[in-house]
């Protein structure tokens, strides 16, 4: 009880003290309203998949894998993508995107956010929460347990967030097109600023 509350505290912990979790998934969650949380969801579940497979490579592999190289590349690759998700919510806020895309849009923030999620479960501050930890466990089966509650405590956190973000653009005062401009104008600067960010700082 003690490893898996310690692994969805950490999960939880891990995506919320993030701001390059918390920025790529903000324009989306403006964007998506009431349906944020599945889209937040999906972040988490890409994230999840990102870090399982990480654990599971260092497990197998140990010391034969170069955790840093893959950790710095994919630091440099999720400020890329931060930059494309503020670039997207700029284009949105400034009116360009066609009715159709919003009606549908769902299943493109969804898959974009999976996308995005899994390539932060292989960036380098997902290590210290959710990989470290399972190299002194003691059992294969102990380190599965961590990486299953450090997913789940990641899915609901990410979950919770889109909501909140969602239920705060969704509300009546807040749905004026032009409070709907500055709210995604605002989250996707935030994202660009981020990724900005993430690739100077990648080492």
């Amino acid at each position: 009880m003690t490893l898996a509350l310690a692994g969805l505290i950490a999960g939880f912990v891990h995506v919320l003290s993030g701001p390059d979790h918390l920025a790529a998934i903000a324009p989306y969650a403006v964007n998506g309203k009431s349906r944020a949380w599945r889209t937040g969801v999906r972040w988490g579940l890409g994230h999840t998949t990102g870090v399982l497979s990480v654990g599971v490579l260092l497990l197998v592999l140990r010391d034969a894998l170069p955790l840093d190289a893959v950790s710095a590349w994919s630091e440099r690759l999720v400020g890329v993508a931060l930059l494309a998700i503020g670039a997207w919510g700029i284009y949105v806020a400034l009116g360009r995107e066609r009715s159709p895309a919003h009606v549908h849009g769902y299943h493109g923030h969804g898959r974009a956010a999976f996308a995005v999620g899994t390539l932060h479960g292989f960036a380098g501050s997902s290590h210290l929460l959710g990989i470290l930890p399972v190299v002194a466990l003691p059992s294969t089966p102990a380190a599965g347990l961590y990486l299953l509650l450090f997913g789940v405590g990641s899915v609901a956190a990410m979950g919770a967030f889109a909501s909140v973000v969602g239920w705060v653009a969704g509300r009546p005062g807040a749905g004026a097109p032009r409070t709907q401009r500055r709210l995604m104008s605002l989250a996707s600067l935030t994202a660009v600023i981020v990724g900005c960010a993430w690739i100077l700082s990648a080492p």
